[in-house]
Formats: structure tokens, C-alpha cells, sequence
């Protein structure tokens, strides 16, 4: 029998240097029997040679069109927005799932083609938990950069935030933020209070070790999951009895999320929720919130718990400033949906190698659990597209 074909392709969104195979893990399939094919990429944080020097055969940028119906083509970010019909199996989050904007053209293109997609953000094992997520490093970047959109705003209140770029590693990136909220601390006269929502997860867990390790005091982190969001929201400065009687905070006063300098929201979203923030929770007097960020960045989906913004930012762009506010500091968001790529090997890394127990039984991929959960649920969704998406 042939071995299985996978072909890495290049990615295409901008700034996106992150992989879903690193060398370490292209390795190991070689290893395993499989062909690894990776096309040269001038963004991704891996060398060509790193791959070319495990075995892997590269070929030329953006060659997966016209690879064999067999190949596997793997990758991360969703594809370009074209209109050709996909014929392969391909592994990657593609943001269809969840009817985000443009989702019936881009889910419709794999049955018009007779392609598969197995999207890696469904990945889950027997308990439906996510096999590889990118959550760690998304909530350590976000609230990296939450911190020093923070500092920003003390000196620089009418100005956006800078752009940033990728790091080499994560000493770097938290030298910098040490460096911006030693500076925002000083200008303000005290640290800022930095609400997580999600702490227990991925996520979370990420963005409370970037707070800490930037040197955030422990009594400036409120750590809330499940639990503490039970009663619903929107979170404003009001204060619930449960709170006062079940919570044993020395400040009751910090307890809601208004109430904080930062909000790093870390929720894995699959249905309705009641909304954290709203225009009219931000509305409230005496609010100290003034930054916020959206890890989870579900910008155009209607469950969105955030309703106070609109688009996605960039590296480029990182905040975007909400408007209609009559009172209290202005309000920054942050809604980068590839956060992680602000440490791009680290998550690469991490990520591949959690993914890799599943990659090695791709050459059997229909009857392997993690994946033939993913390709009903595949079929499940693509049974809801309307008649007319299907038209070539």
C-alpha cells in the first residue's frame, strides 16, 4: 500500500507565523511511514531547511491545488476566500461552524468539490474535550497585550495603541510588558485590577501565568469561571447579595467586571450566553474599565457576550476604541483572532505536539474516533447549507 500523502501548506493570512506541523512533529510521521510534502513559506516561524533537513520534501508556495486527490492538506488559518471547489481532506479551523459571517460560502466549497473538512477547533476525544488547542498561548498573548494597551492609555489616552509583532520567545514578550506596566503603573499611582473570565480553562490558565510572570500582584487577578458567571450577566458595578455573602474578598468593590482596570475574556463559546459587557453595563458611573480583551474573538458571531465592538484588529491594529460612550475613560478593545502567533514557535510547538497522537492515525482517518467524530459533525453541518450555496 502507498503511504499517506500530507502536504503542509503555506499560510496565507497576514502576520500568521505559527505551523500545524513543526519539524519535531514532521518527524515523527515521517518516522511513521507517511510522506510529508511542505511548501516553502517566507512567513512561517520554521525554517524551509528545519523541515527539509527531517525528511520532508519541500515544494513550491501555494502548490495544494493541484496536489493529488489524495493528499491530506494541512494547515491552520482558514483559506483565502475563493470560489473553486476543494476536492481534498483538509485538516484546519475554517470559522464555519458557528454561522460567522460568510460561513455558507466558505463550508459550501468542500461538497461542491467533493472535499472533507476536518477542522481542528472540533478535534475532541471521548469526553468531548479539544485533542490540541492553541489556548494557552492565546491567553497569555492576550493578556500581555491587555497589560500594555493598559500602560498606554496612562500616557497616551487620546492615541491608539501601537501595532506589535511577532516575538522569538516568551522571555522577550514579558520583558516588554514588565517594562510597560512598570511605566503605566507609575503614571497611574497603582496597578491596574485585571478580571479573567474562563480562568480554569486553556485559556485562562495562560493569561493568569502572563499576569503573574509581568508582575501583577496576586490581589490584583480575579480569577472567575463557572461559578462565579452562574447568576448571568451583564456584570455591571452592582453588587448581588451572593457576591457580598458567598464571595471572601477583602474588596467586594473589585467583584465586578466594571469595577476592573482589564477584562481578558477566555470563554470557549458553543451557544447563547447572558452578555458580560454591554453599552449600557459600560455606562455606569465611576467605571475604571477601560481595556478589554477578546481572546476568544467570536467578533461576528451572534452569541458574542461582547457586544461592544464590531470588527476584528490586527497586529497591525490592535485595539479598536468603543464609541458612544458618554462617561468614564474610553474603552480599548482587543479582538485578534490569531493571538498566538505573538509567540509563534512556542504555540506551534505545544500545539503540533498535542495534535501528533492524532496526525498518526490520519492514514486511517475514517475510522479512527478523533476523526470520524469530526467528519459527521462535518456532515452534520454542511447538511444545514442552503440549496443555493451547493451551486457550482
Amino acid at each position: 500500500m502507498a503511504p499517506t500523502v500530507l502536504h503542509l501548506r503555506s499560510e496565507t493570512k497576514p502576520l500568521e507565523h505559527r505551523s500545524a506541523l513543526t519539524p519535531h512533529t514532521a518527524a515523527e510521521l515521517i518516522k511513521a511511514g507517511y510522506v510529508v510534502n511542505v511548501e516553502r513559506s517566507p512567513e512561517r516561524i520554521f525554517d524551509d531547511a528545519e523541515f527539509e533537513a527531517v525528511g520532508c520534501t519541500l515544494v513550491p508556495e501555494g502548490s495544494w491545488p493541484d496536489a493529488p486527490e489524495d493528499h491530506i492538506i494541512i494547515g491552520l488559518k482558514e483559506l483565502e476566500e475563493k470560489d473553486f471547489p476543494l476536492k481534498h481532506v483538509h485538516v484546519q479551523f475554517a470559522h464555519c461552524y458557528k454561522q460567522q459571517a460568510g460561513w455558507e460560502k466558505v463550508l459550501a466549497r468542500f461538497p461542491r468539490g467533493g472535499g472533507t473538512l476536518l477542522d481542528l477547533e472540533f478535534l475532541v476525544d471521548e469526553r468531548g474535550r479539544r485533542v490540541a488547542a492553541f489556548g494557552f498561548h492565546a491567553g497569555f498573548a492576550g493578556a500581555a497585550l491587555a497589560l500594555e494597551a493598559w500602560a498606554w492609555q496612562q500616557s497616551h489616552p487620546e492615541e491608539p495603541f501601537p501595532g506589535v509583532e511577532s516575538y522569538p520567545n516568551e522571555e522577550a514578550l514579558v520583558a516588554d510588558v514588565k517594562k510597560a506596566l512598570e511605566e503605566g503603573t507609575a503614571k497611574a499611582g497603582r496597578q491596574p485590577k485585571v478580571i479573567v473570565i474562563g480562568a480554569l480553562g486553556r485559556c485562562g490558565s495562560g493569561a493568569v501565568a502572563a499576569l503573574r510572570k509581568a508582575g501583577v500582584q496576586e490581589e490584583n487577578i480575579l480569577k472567575w469561571d463557572m461559578a462565579e458567571t452562574a447568576k448571568g450577566g451583564p456584570f455591571s458595578a452592582f453588587k448581588p447579595l451572593w457576591v457580598l455573602v458567598e464571595r471572601d474578598y477583602a474588596d467586594p468593590g473589585t467583584e465586578e467586571i466594571t469595577d476592573c482596570d482589564i477584562f481578558v475574556n477566555c470563554i470557549y463559546l458553543t451557544s447563547k450566553i447572558p452578555n458580560f459587557v454591554n453599552m449600557e453595563s459600560l455606562q455606569v458611573p465611576d467605571r475604571k474599565l477601560s481595556v478589554v480583551c477578546d481572546v476568544s474573538a467570536d467578533t461576528t458571531n451572534p452569541f458574542n457576550p461582547v457586544p461592544i465592538y464590531s470588527i476584528s484588529t490586527t497586529f497591525r491594529n490592535p485595539t479598536v476604541r468603543v464609541q458612544g460612550l458618554k462617561q468614564g475613560p474610553p474603552v480599548d478593545v482587543i479582538s485578534i483572532d490569531h493571538l498566538p502567533s505573538l509567540l509563534p514557535r512556542e504555540a506551534s510547538e505545544q500545539f503540533s505536539r498535542d495534535l501528533l497522537p492524532s496526525l498518526l492515525t490520519l492514514n486511517n482517518w475514517r475510522n479512527e474516533p478523533v476523526w470520524a467524530r469530526a467528519y459527521k459533525l462535518f456532515q452534520e453541518k454542511v447538511a444545514t447549507l442552503p440549496e443555493d450555496a451547493l451551486k457550482n
